[in-house]
């Protein structure tokens, strides 16, 4: 990433060698940056004015949330559709999710959109609705087949990142949900750099207990801590398993080091809660369904209500009076 970008920015590459170097665009270091080819086309003086852009357009949106974690296959779609769902029950609420996972976009299936496609009108393009207050923006709508593969380099994806928050129609909402992929690289970066001047409430980390999950998890908290993205706090998923007839919970995951609430202690994270197990949520989420309205007795469905509680509480609490940066 270029210098001349959001200071409050920190997590660029030391080795960048400047707008002004005859190295601009062309050294190791420009290799998937958004701005290689402005920089080697000496095209970058000064900040990306989408950004300003950005600002302008998300002054519309509340609250805005990125669901991380540096595991894939810990559930963070599906934690994303269990969030938005249930701030989705109150009809006052205008809710919308932002799937910014470019090459495995998950959430079209699992909100029961598969197949739907993008509308432009005269403001932009117009999010995919579920209900009336809950939309939904994906590059899966963008695929001519669900089966398509996405391939492209961190510059595209970046675009199309860019594209979702500038150019979306997305009206007055009180939350935007964006669910990223696994990792800590270029979808990041570059939702965390377009929404420097816009004020990110925060981010909620999810993991499973073993330990395996936890380190990469470990990694997405310093991630956070860099570019200094608030952690609203942790949610430990598959968080063991309550037989729906006997009652007895049983540890799918081994607790080799204490799981998510060991790790939070240590790093001084606050954990939000665990949710465990329930195979009605896969079946759920392959339907298109809210889990939350199938099984309201579930033991995981009381789990993700008091999540979202806490969530709503903390951006309520936190709500600034002024917009600030990140």
């Amino acid at each position: 990433m270029a210098e001349g970008r959001d200071p409050s920015f920190d997590g660029r590459p030391h080795d960048c060698p400047g707008t002004d170097s005859n190295e601009a665009g062309k050294a190791d270091a420009c290799q998937g940056c958004p701005n290689q080819g402005l920089c080697s086309l000496g095209q970058l003086a000064g900040p990306d004015p989408a950004i300003e852009e950005i600002k302008e357009k998300m002054k519309t949106v509340k609250h805005k949330l990125l669901v991380l974690s540096g595991k894939g296959g810990v559930g963070k779609s599906t934690f994303t559709a269990l969030l938005a769902h249930g701030l989705a029950e109150d009809e006052t609420t205008q809710v919308a999710v932002l799937d910014i996972d470019i090459c495995g976009p998950s959430i079209p299936k699992i909100m029961g959109l598969e197949g739907e496609q993008v509308h432009q009108s005269g403001s932009g393009w117009s999010p995919v609705y579920v209900e009336e207050n809950l939309g939904v923006m994906s590059v899966g709508f963008l695929l001519s087949s669900p089966d398509d593969a996405v391939i492209w380099r961190g510059p595209k994806k970046n675009g199309m990142i860019k594209q979702f928050l500038r150019d979306v129609d997305w009206g007055e909402i009180d939350y935007l949900i964006v669910d990223t992929p696994p990792g800590t690289s270029d979808e990041h970066i570059s939702i965390v750099q377009f929404l420097s001047s816009a004020r990110v409430d925060g981010a909620v980390i999810i993991t499973t207990p073993q330990e395996v999950a936890l380190q990469d998890v470990r990694k997405e908290i310093s991630f956070c801590r860099k570019v200094k993205l608030p952690v609203i706090g942790v949610v430990e998923n598959m968080s063991g398993f309550v037989c729906p007839k006997c009652k007895k919970e049983s540890q799918i995951f081994p607790l080799t080091t204490g799981g998510a609430e060991m790790m939070c202690r240590t790093l001084n994270m606050p954990l939000l809660g665990k949710v465990p197990l329930d195979p009605q949520i896969g079946k759920s989420c392959d339907r298109g369904h809210s889990f939350l309205a199938e099984a309201p007795h579930s033991p995981a469905t009381l789990s993700c209500r008091n999540l979202i509680q806490r969530i709503q509480d903390y951006c309520n609490q936190n709500s600034p009076q002024e917009e600030n940066m990140i």
